[in-house]
């Protein structure tokens, strides 16, 4: 089950075993996150689109593991402004480090990074894609907060077309018998094609337009954003930035170990009362990040096996 020099552009690229393989992994980081096991490597982040968490957490994890760190956090102040093309920044970049990470706006971006790359890559999102790191440390959160991944209540909340996070989850946790509960308004319903991998895998999905009905059933609230940047109409988003929104006063008929979990950043879809909860996870949740992609980097630069 080796994940060495593997990419990871999709959450389909590995299998349910080595999934639960960098989960068992991340669980060994958490408990001694200071491994200084890649002094002599080099990690590129490459941002072409902006990030606090996904690239901080990268970074972290990269320097906790002992790795130096290289690349941008804004292509504005790379050679794109010159006109380079990913080709040939992918190419430069391959000669200067041993692993790639990239986020890029683009759907496919990362794949073509990997094809043009002489290092492995992994996707920090492209585009409203997917985002498997994301995944992963979702799974890992869900494990930890459940005591499991199998045979869960999961609602996903929000943006259900643009949110690249809700696509790589979806597809993962159709290995795990999950049922899903699919909350958006209308112009944000999950896509066709993520819903026919549910169908593949005979699982059941409702869907809904208010949050509340579902709030008493499921055991993970996952909630997103709605994305400005990926409405084309300004007015399309106005109508629904508002539509599913989370607060304090709606958590009163929970499940004792329902958690709320969100990718972040968040705007205004969940209420800041709802962060003294006991069903508030997503601050941790982001923690956990780390512990994941230290596992991901080792793993894939054969520090771990």
């Amino acid at each position: 089950m080796s994940l060495k020099n593997r990419n990871l552009i999709s959450i389909n690229d590995f299998s349910k075993e080595e999934h639960l393989h960098v989960l068992d992994i991340a669980a060994e980081f958490e408990a001694n996150p200071r491994q200084p096991i890649l002094t002599d490597r080099v990690v590129a982040t490459l941002f072409f689109e902006p990030s606090t968490r996904t690239r901080l957490s990268f970074e972290s994890a990269a320097n906790q593991l002992g790795a130096r760190i290289i690349g941008f956090s804004d292509a504005s102040n790379s050679s794109v402004q010159k006109g380079e093309t990913l080709h040939d920044t992918i190419t430069m970049v391959s000669s200067y480090a041993d692993l790639i990470v990239m986020r890029h706006p683009r759907e496919g971006s990362s794949r073509y990074a990997s094809e043009v790359a002489k290092v492995p890559v992994i996707n920090a999102g492209d585009g409203a894609n997917q985002h498997p790191t994301q995944c992963l440390l979702d799974l890992y959160s869900i494990r930890k907060t459940q005591g499991r991944l199998d045979n869960l209540n999961v609602a996903f909340v929000g943006d259900l077309k643009y949110g690249r996070t809700v696509h790589s989850l979806t597809h993962a946790l159709c290995q795990f018998n999950t049922t899903f509960h699919l909350v958006s308004p209308e112009a944000l319903k999950l896509p066709s094609a993520v819903k026919q991998d549910i169908k593949d895998h005979k699982l059941e999905y409702y869907q809904y337009t208010d949050l509340q009905e579902v709030l008493s059933k499921v055991d993970i609230v996952y909630m997103t954003r709605v994305q400005r940047e990926r409405f084309a109409d300004p007015m399309e988003y106005e109508r629904v930035k508002n539509a599913c929104i989370l607060t304090g006063s709606m958590l009163h008929d929970c499940k004792d170990n329902m958690k709320i979990l969100h990718p972040l950043p968040r705007v205004n879809e969940i209420t800041t009362d709802v962060d003294k909860t006991p069903y508030a996870y997503y601050f941790q949740q982001a923690q956990n990040g780390v512990y994941v992609r230290q596992a991901l980097i080792a793993l894939i630069l054969g520090a771990k096996a």
